[in-house]
């Protein structure tokens, strides 16, 4: 009996493999970048930034994946974002500057890269813009509403308990004190010095001249250029020929998008293998049911 069931599984196994590399083979034929698996002598990886920058952490691990893939010589970050808080753009610039330590990162500017937008461009090896392109930015903001008297005429009273005398500071429910505003505005300084250091050291610029072009205005890619906050006008594919140029890629680069690339047919085979699969063994008179656990990954 023990040895029809170790056949039995032995057989199940043959057989999954062979799904295995024939689902793989399918996936590869019917790719839009099948030359770029099979053939390619280098490829270059694309990475997209839209929106706010809020919560990096699904494009750093994209970004981590581009490192540590051999296969790719270079990657595109292409950039369409208004900017977003300042941990994450910092957060989002450290990964792609770590990238950049290892292979040629181009940052391709859409028609928004400012603030946070351009913060993080500035971790590439060459930057890119369009002549309209809307950049810069380069400056530090924070909002304060106070609708205290809103809520005196609405006959809602609200009470903050607090053990630290600037723990409520910035509280909607009062103005600010002039202490407060100094803090914040003190806070404020500290951390667009921060952004103005980052983009003197990133760009080569003396930060005397960072000083006067680093008040918060905007610069279309034309004036970003002559400022010297950009490399090069151009757009999408001038940056991606660019990425095989400095990657030295023969030929025609061929741009993929690993990290995103796995069809909904491949999750759903590794959930069935990994949760469902199960080998029921028979020995005497005694049923075992034995979850097999697979592994498929990168």
């Amino acid at each position: 009996m023990r040895h029809k069931t170790l056949i039995a599984i032995l057989v199940i196994l043959i057989l999954l493999g062979g799904s295995f590399l024939f689902g793989m083979f399918v996936y590869l034929m019917s790719s839009p970048n099948r030359d770029a698996h099979l053939f390619s002598k280098g490829q270059v990886g694309l990475v997209t930034v839209e929106g706010g920058i809020y919560e990096p952490l699904e494009t750093i691990k994209e970004l981590d994946f581009y490192r540590k893939d051999d296969d790719i010589k270079a990657v595109v970050i292409r950039i369409e974002s208004p900017g977003g808080t300042v941990a994450a753009s910092q957060e989002l610039f450290g990964s792609i500057k770590r990238l950049a330590e290892k292979k040629p990162v181009v940052a391709s500017m859409g028609s928004v890269a400012a603030s946070g937008g351009y913060y993080i461009a500035c971790g590439a090896t060459r930057i890119l813009a369009n002549p309209g392109t809307i950049t810069g930015s380069i400056g530090v903001r924070m909002e304060h509403v106070e609708i205290g008297n809103l809520l005196r005429w609405a006959m809602i009273n609200h009470e903050t308990l607090k053990s630290g005398k600037f723990k409520d500071i910035a509280s909607p429910e009062r103005p600010l004190t002039p202490e407060e505003r100094t803090i914040l505005e003190d806070m404020l300084i500290a951390i667009h010095k921060q952004f103005k250091e980052t983009v003197a050291s990133s760009r080569g610029i003396a930060i005397e001249t960072v000083d006067k072009i680093a008040d918060g205005r905007i610069y279309s890619g034309e004036e970003a250029k002559n400022l010297g906050l950009v490399d090069q006008l151009g757009g999408y594919s001038d940056a991606v020929n660019l990425a095989g140029e400095l990657a030295h890629i023969e030929g025609e680069p061929k741009v993929v998008e690993k990290y995103k690339q796995r069809q909904w047919w491949v999750d759903r085979l590794m959930e069935s293998a990994v949760s469902h699969f199960k080998v029921t063994v028979l020995e005497g008179k005694q049923k075992l049911e034995e979850p097999m656990l697979l592994y498929w990954g990168y």
